[in-house]
Parts: C-alpha cells; structure tokens; sequence
C-alpha cells in the first residue's frame, strides 16, 4: 500500500512539472487572427489575453467606427477561440489526454 501512495505521489509530482511547463509556454505563445479580410488583426498569449491589435489604416472611416469596432470584436473573439484550442490541445498532450480540470488552469480562457 505504501508503494502506491508513493507512486501515485510521483506521478501528481510529475502532472504538477508538467502543468507548470504549460503555463510558462502559454504565456510565451503568441496567437493571431484577423478580420475583415486581415483589415483588423489580434494577437493574444495561450491563454486568451489580448497582447496586441493591429489595424490597417485605410479601415478607418470616421463615418463607420461600428465596423471598425465589430472587426475588432471578430478579429479578438477568433484569436481567443484559437487560444481555446491550444490550451485544450496542450492540456491533452500534459494529462496524457485525461480530462482533468486543474485548480488556477481553468477557467483561464
């Protein structure tokens, strides 16, 4: 019995470093949707967070800011849902493809 305690505390040990891992490479990755044919484009971090928006700037017409403002809400909305993807792909590939919803990992993006 006390051989498996150790091995299941080993292998928690070794999720933990793994998990650990993923959160430093989310935070380094760099994802990038665009909008309105790559009028509006948005960067986000493996986790969702909006890290930049670039804008081209023949889009901008003061007459039409709605527009503007919907690219912007597309081209972030789809960098996020890619962020999405990434983070369940990784999760995955960390957990050995266990559906596990870890503490401070969830509810991230």
């Amino acid at each position: 019995m006390n051989s498996q305690l150790q091995q299941l505390m080993q292998m928690g040990q070794q999720l933990q470093s793994q998990i650990s891992k993923l959160q430093e490479s989310l935070d380094s990755q760099k994802i990038r949707a665009t909008a309105g044919g790559g009028m509006v484009s948005a960067t986000v971090d493996g986790k969702g967070h909006l890290k930049g928006i670039e804008i081209d700037p023949s889009c901008v017409d003061t007459r039409d800011v709605e527009m503007l403002e919907d690219l912007v809400v597309a081209a972030v909305s789809q960098a996020q849902a890619r962020a999405r993807d990434v983070y369940d792909e990784e999760m995955k590939k960390a957990t050995g493809g266990l559906p596990l919803q870890l503490p401070g990992l969830s509810g991230l993006l």
